[in-house]
């Protein structure tokens, strides 16, 4: 089975991490939204990161962490995801 993250656990991953309160569908129909207009600074994705490679049990790129937007962020996540790498 492969794993893929989805905007529901990455708005999951915002409430847990960051605090935030954010609407996955939101997400989902605007991926190309900046992080910053839900309140996320790179701190806070620094600890979504550090979150999904203790779950997934690998390191992420390491440029996952200077992702803009949710699209950017789950299309480099997921694809890490399928590759393996």
């Amino acid at each position: 089975m492969t794993a893929q993250l989805t905007y529901e656990e990455l708005a999951t991953l915002m409430k847990n991490g960051a605090g935030l309160t954010v609407d996955p569908s939101e997400m989902s129909s605007r991926p190309g939204s900046a992080f910053d207009e839900y309140g996320l600074d790179s701190l806070g994705l620094l600890g979504i990161v550090a979150a999904l490679e203790n779950r997934y049990g690998h390191p992420l790129p390491v440029d996952a962490d200077r992702c803009k937007t949710p699209g950017e962020f789950l299309d480099l996540v997921n694809n890490t995801l399928v590759t393996g790498a």
